[in-house]
């Protein structure tokens, strides 16, 4: 059934609302803060982009983990080396191990022998570097090293509890020592020089073969394409590669040798000088002192005989020597 508008209920009358109180300014909410609170969501394709890009937090992290790393460098750096060197000492004493069990002169004991040698041959060449201001070629530097290299593993004795490296480093740069001592120049010679005599001399020997005699200084010249000035100026550098010995025979039968064309001291060269410095000493004594002296220094007789010689007894002989030396030491004082 339908009510009539007129007798449908009313509504309550509504109350008059109080007027809406504002905060001072300063309180108020900045306008941002007036926004929604939720934002309305990015297209899907902002939102890719904005994960692909890395934030700032992630930025500084792996600067943060890379910057221990390059401070780290230098030590890992080292460490193969160290491992070289210890890898190098342990199979150093399994091999001396393995060496001790074998016969010498066998295959197996050469071989071990061998691997020993290969092994150790950078302790030979850190020895031979100390040498480079010698201006000789390493490969013979390291060649003698190896030497010495060799005697020191002959000589070795693990049992004795030195390592090997510190064993063997004397052997090898004593032996590398004796080779410059006895075998090198003493006298520098440039390098092209030196790398110029050794044409020289192989010239030498080939066209001495050819020719059946000692090639003359022109066919050297024309052999190489060189003035005979640079042959002659190799064959004298070639000289100082080899010490002359004084015993050594000339060329030529019957011809001395050197040390035999060399002077001596003669012992009366000494009298001749003290007879000189005395000698105007002497004219200051009395004619007798002087002859005792002559008797006694100069003709090396003794008290005895020049007692006899002067008819006086040895103890007056004895104070006239005395007296002269007295006299002569004052005089000596005068004139200085």
């Amino acid at each position: 059934m339908t009510v009539p508008a007129s007798t449908a209920p009313q509504a309550p009358p509504q109350e008059p609302t109080a007027p809406l109180e504002r905060a001072p300014l300063h309180e108020q909410a900045p306008p941002q803060e007036r926004a929604p609170l939720q934002e309305q969501p990015a297209p899907p394709q902002e939102r890719a982009q904005v994960l692909e890009q890395p934030s700032p937090l992630e930025d500084r992290a792996p600067e943060q983990e890379r910057a221990p790393e390059e401070e780290q460098a230098p030590f890992p750096a080292a460490a193969p080396e160290r491992r070289r060197g210890a890898d190098t000492r342990a199979l150093t004493q399994v091999l001396f191990g393995r060496l001790k069990t074998l016969e010498p002169g066998t295959a197996e004991h050469d071989r071990v022998r061998g691997a020993l040698i290969e092994a150790n041959l950078p302790l030979v060449r850190y020895a031979a570097a100390r040498f480079r201001s010698r201006n000789e070629p390493m490969e013979d530097v390291v060649q003698v090293g190896t030497i010495g290299l060799i005697n020191a593993i002959d000589r070795f004795d693990p049992e004795r509890g030195v390592q090997f490296p510190t064993f063997a480093m004397p052997t090898v740069v004593g032996e590398i020592k004796r080779y410059f001592r006895d075998n090198v120049r003493t006298v520098h010679v440039p390098r092209r020089l030196h790398e110029l005599w050794v044409q020289v001399n192989s010239a030498t020997e080939d066209l001495t073969t050819a020719f059946g005699r000692t090639p003359t200084t022109a066919e050297i010249a024309e052999r190489l394409r060189i003035t005979e000035e640079e042959v002659l100026s190799c064959i004298e550098a070639g000289r100082s590669y080899h010490a002359t010995s004084l015993e050594a025979a000339q060329e030529g039968d019957g011809l001395p040798g050197l040390l035999d064309r060399l002077g001596y001291e003669d012992p009366a060269l000494d009298g001749v000088e003290h007879r000189d410095l005395v000698r105007h000493l002497l004219v200051q004594l009395p004619e007798r002192e002087q002859r005792i002296l002559l008797l006694r220094y100069y003709s090396n007789l003794t008290q005895s005989q020049i007692s006899a010689e002067l008819g006086v007894s040895q103890m007056h002989v004895s104070r006239l020597l005395a007296r002269s030396f007295a006299r002569l030491r004052s005089a000596n004082r005068i004139e200085a």
